[in-house]
This record gives structure tokens, sequence and C-alpha cells, in this order.
């Protein structure tokens, strides 16, 4: 099974025949992987890379996106579209174009992000965390007025209010604990949950973009988020599905478990970021997570989260192409 390679130190990546060799920084033993067990590659550490190294993941079709010395991404080396369909580029551009095709669209992303809001909190309120319910309810008034909106703004902000609300519920949920979010932060983080939280939707964010380079999509065109002067928007509308139920809920299990403790943040230029440590506790939970399975009832079958990502990819496929209405995905626990 392929999975990602997640480079956390400084060295040099290179080619060696057949496998992707890994110099560190202050390590004598390099690291070798073979090329047939990588699917993408996670950058955060400096590291020198060559043409050739770029050839060689071009030949294999593996992205790599990079992430600054805070995790923040910035940028992909997006090989070669293999898979583009100029047919599915001009239906992606038409349902854009077409207000009512677009705003049908990100109506649904955002209809699939206000039930999963529910659904983490009506986990947690079984859970004994009954002081939450009015929140959840709240949730549910936000998501009941989305056919009344008209415009994709209107969805947007909708979706910021029940996200507001939500937010208050996670404070609720993670009482007791040495974490809070008082505020949502982003640039910078202004406290630990923030940069936290910021982390996890980037490793999502990024998950569905190097899922998207598999498929015939066309990255660049989002309904929800504009379509603009941004390299990449399409991930950001799929990735409104799954954050509560891959982010938020791998961030609230790290702080519960105290798998992530305050010492793994620092403080600098103005805000909170986690150190090379604590950013490699949230990959190797990310990545557990990608792999784990669970029982997928349309479909009869277990599948992965990852495999999850992709076959969502496909539904909007098939609505560009006329075959079958994109419905977003629904968890049940």
């Amino acid at each position: 099974m392929k999975e990602t390679l997640y480079i956390t130190g400084s060295g040099r990546l290179s080619r060696k025949d057949r496998t992707l060799r890994f110099d560190r920084e202050g390590d004598d033993r390099p690291r070798y992987v073979p090329i047939e067990r990588i699917q993408d590659i996670f950058i955060f550490g400096e590291v020198e890379l060559n043409k050739r190294f770029l050839e060689f993941m071009t030949q294999h079709l593996i992205p790599i996106h990079f992430f600054n010395r805070y995790g923040h991404y910035v940028g992909t080396y997006y090989p070669r579209e293999h898979y583009s369909s100029g047919h599915l580029l001009l239906r992606q551009v038409m349902h854009y174009l077409d207000d009512e095709r677009r705003l049908t669209l990100a109506r649904k992303f955002v209809a699939g992000s206000l039930f999963h809001l529910q659904q983490v909190l009506r986990y947690y309120i079984r859970r004994g965390h009954s002081a939450i319910e009015p929140l959840a309810e709240e949730i549910a008034g936000h998501q009941a007025r989305l056919e009344e909106l008209t415009r994709v703004p209107q969805l947007m902000q909708a979706e910021g209010q029940a996200w507001e609300v939500y937010y208050r519920a996670m404070d609720a949920i993670l009482d007791g604990t040495e974490f809070a979010f008082v505020r949502r932060s982003r640039r910078p983080p202004h406290n630990a949950l923030n940069a936290l939280l910021s982390f996890a939707n980037t490793l999502l964010y990024t998950a569905i973009l190097s899922e998207i380079y598999k498929t015939h999509l066309d990255p660049r065109i989002g309904y929800l988020h504009e379509t603009n002067f941004r390299r990449f928007t399409l991930h950001l509308d799929v990735a409104e599905v799954f954050k509560p139920i891959l982010a938020d809920r791998l961030v609230i299990r790290l702080v519960q478990k105290k798998q992530i403790q305050p010492k793994h943040f620092t403080a600098t230029l103005g805000g909170i970021y986690l150190t090379e440590e604590g950013r490699k506790i949230v990959l190797q939970a990310w990545e557990e997570r990608m792999k784990a399975t669970f029982h997928h009832r349309p479909l009869k079958r277990n599948v992965s989260y990852r495999r999850l990502l992709r076959l969502e990819l496909y539904k909007l496929e098939k609505h560009f192409l006329g075959d079958a209405e994109y419905v977003p995905f629904r968890a049940r626990w």
C-alpha cells in the first residue's frame, strides 16, 4: 500500500536507482524509501533537491507539498496533469459560470459541513457533554435555512456563524484541559489550540489536493471558495465536508489523551506554533487516521479515510458529467 512520506528535518533528497534517498543533516545514515511505496511527499524541513529528482517524481506522478518552518502550506510541485480531461474541465467551468449550478454545489458543501458539525457534537453529547446540546440545535437552525440563501457569500456567512457556535462547544468539550479557543485565529494563530487546528486543517487540504491529482478534476476551480488568482480552490470546497470529522476529531483526541501538551508549542513572530516534535506527533496521528478503515454503507465494504476522500472526488466527477447528482458524504456513528 502506498503512503505519504513526511520529511520533518533538514537535508537533501535525491534519487538512488528506483528509491528515494534522504540525507538528514547531522545523520550519517541515509534513509531509503522504494518509489513504489510513495504516493506523495510532505516537506517541512529545509530540504535540497535537484531537477533530476523532480523528473523522477514526475515520472512516477508523485506531488510534493512544501511547508515553511511554522507548518504553513507554501506550495505544491504538481507533476504534469496525467489524468487531465478537456471535456471535464469544460464541464467544471460551465458549473462555475452558471450561477444556479454554482450555488447548488456551494450549498451542498456547506450542508455537508454543518451536518458533520452536528454529528461531532452529538458524539460528545452521548458521552456526557449534555451542556452543548443547545449549541448543536443552534447549528441545526443554521442548516435549516440554507435553502433560503440565494448567493454564495450568504452561504459562507451562514457557515461561518455555525462554526462560531461550534467553537464554543469545543471549548466546553475540552474544559478541564490546558487548551481553549477563546476565538478563532489563523495567521498567526494566537494560542495553542488554534495552532493545532490550523495545522490539522492544512494536512486535510493538502491530502485532498493529492487525491485530486489522481482524478480528472481540475483543482483550480472552486465553487464555495471563489475561483481567483489563488492557485487551487476545489480542495478547500471538499475539505468543508470533512474538517469536523477528520481534522477536529483528531485535534480533540490528541488533547484529551494528552498526546499534545503545551510543551509542544513555541511562541514566535507574534503567534503560537507547533514545535518539530509536536508536528511529528500530529503527523503520526494523522497518517494513522488516514489509514484507518470504516464500513462504508453504500459500498457495503470497508474503506480507508484516504480512500474516502478519493470517492468524494469521483462523485463530483459524476456530478459534472451529469451522471449522478453530488451528495456529500455523511458519517453515521
